[in-house]
């Protein structure tokens, strides 16, 4: 690509985040609202847009959003929750577990389904969860949660379900120096999905493929 090829593409990703943003549903402006009053950063509209296309797509009836925040793909899961679905959010810190219950009581005045937040470490609470139940993984957060969620995801999704890796290109991390982009950049965050994206494709019991969607997702279907 040219200069003004780099040029263009900005310029398109910048109309089509701008776009979604304005689409938001409330719920997923207060979750934003929430992350501001914490000083956590932004999150791409566009990530969550896609989120919930997936959600809808695949007939998901089951979701696990896992990570320190995760709030804004967390609301809009939410937002496409049919009234018999069910939605755990798995959050390893008090002041992000207790974000999730803030926004899961305005939540419940919107839909029936189940919502249920737990703060605990995901690389411990996974493995006690039910085998075969979900259709769909959210993994967002701090480096530790994606091995720990890739593992699990075999046993823990349905035929044909689901796990979506975001920030894969580790530019949202504190520490980030580039993520992926950055050959040099050996942050912990970057050095772990190096090894996931890696390790996920070349796992054939799951169908995966790279997007260049917020900052990056890596989506993986289990055979």
């Amino acid at each position: 690509m040219d200069r003004t090829s780099f040029e263009n593409h900005a310029r398109a990703w910048d109309w089509i985040e701008t776009r979604e943003f304005a689409l938001e549903p409330d719920l997923v402006h207060e979750a934003r609202t929430l992350m501001q009053e914490d000083n956590d950063p932004s999150v791409s509209a566009c990530e969550g847009a896609m989120l919930s296309m997936f959600k809808t797509m695949s007939g998901a009836s089951s979701v696990i959003v896992i990570g320190t925040g995760s709030l804004v793909q967390t609301a809009r899961i939410a937002c496409s929750l049919n009234d018999d679905d069910k939605l755990t959010a798995v959050d390893s810190t008090p002041q992000g577990h207790s974000q999730i219950k803030r926004l899961f009581r305005t939540a419940a005045t919107m839909t029936r389904a189940t919502l249920r937040t737990v703060n605990a470490d995901p690389t411990q609470f996974l493995s006690r969860l039910n085998g075969d139940d979900y259709d769909l993984i959210v993994v967002c957060g701090d480096a530790s949660n994606y091995p720990a969620a890739y593992e699990q995801a075999p046993r823990l999704l349905r035929r044909h379900g689901v796990i979506i890796f975001t920030d894969v290109l580790a530019m949202e991390s504190p520490d980030s120096k580039g993520g992926l982009t950055n050959p040099a950049d050996r942050g912990d965050k970057a050095v772990a999905m190096r090894e996931l994206i890696d390790a996920v494709t070349d796992d054939d019991r799951f169908i995966s493929a790279l997007s260049q969607t917020g900052w990056g997702m890596l989506i993986a279907t289990l055979q």
